[in-house]
């Protein structure tokens, strides 16, 4: 079943659940530079179309057949782990003119990539993109080394139009996702014991102070955890999407 939680009922003037052809729930919101349209296709996987362009985050053949997706302009790849670098699926998503931007420990697995560091920020295909650190300071294996250490993941802030998004990645809410400013939209992940808990997801959203925040990548994790401790931020729309 769709879950849809509303803080705020005036962002329905610019956003609202569509259901696409393809079986993905899809949303559009309005900027100042046309319609992005966000398809949702589960745990970390994203497509944003904006202005022609096709922009796959963290593409993924466990969840959809990427010969029948359109093929890339930008894909976005937050970190190593198989769930968000599948090599099958840039193969069959690149072409010659594609962009991969990763970060440095990714660098190896795909030829041709564009590496970004955490802290940089790059134009590419007219979009501004910003890497964020993305790393686990709690959440550890047991024997001590965090699922995600720092300086190896990224988030990323794609500025569409007048609408800054933001894809945290793996991780928790840190010193640098908190300092972010002028986001629009936060895709924000929520499962243990690899990312942040609800409580963790509230207290960065209440940080960044985003106007539509999605949980996602949230496994069996109990989304109406987040929506109760979310009532109280009025300026924020929670938006429950399917990204089990």
């Amino acid at each position: 079943m769709k879950k849809l939680y509303l803080l705020a009922p005036f962002f329905m003037l610019f956003f609202g659940l569509e259901a696409a052809a393809n079986g993905f729930e899809t949303d559009t919101i309005k900027t100042t530079a046309g319609d992005l349209k966000i398809t949702f296709i589960g745990h970390g996987t994203l497509i944003f179309v904006f202005g022609g362009k096709v922009i796959h985050v963290d593409p993924w053949t466990k969840l959809a057949d990427y010969s029948k997706m359109p093929k890339a302009d930008v894909i976005l790849i937050t970190h190593g782990h198989r769930d968000h670098l599948d090599v099958k699926a840039l193969e069959t998503l690149r072409t010659e003119k594609t962009a991969v931007i990763l970060p440095e420990i990714c660098a190896g697995s795909i030829e041709g990539g564009m590496v970004m560091h955490n802290g940089d920020v790059d134009i590419v295909e007219a979009l501004k993109i910003e890497a964020v650190p993305a790393y686990n300071m709690v959440h550890m294996r047991s024997e001590g080394r965090p699922f995600h250490p720092k300086g190896e993941g990224n988030g990323y802030v794609i500025t569409f139009g007048d609408k800054r998004v933001y894809v945290a990645g793996d991780t928790e809410n840190t010193p640098e996702m908190k300092n972010l400013k002028d986001i629009h939209v936060a895709f924000l992940p929520m499962n243990l014991p690899y990312t942040m808990t609800p409580e963790m997801v509230t207290a960065a959203a209440k940080a960044i102070k985003p106007k539509v925040l999605y949980p996602y990548h949230y496994g069996n994790t109990d989304t109406s955890k987040l929506i109760d401790l979310m009532k109280g931020s009025k300026d924020i729309q929670v938006c429950i999407r399917k990204m089990t």
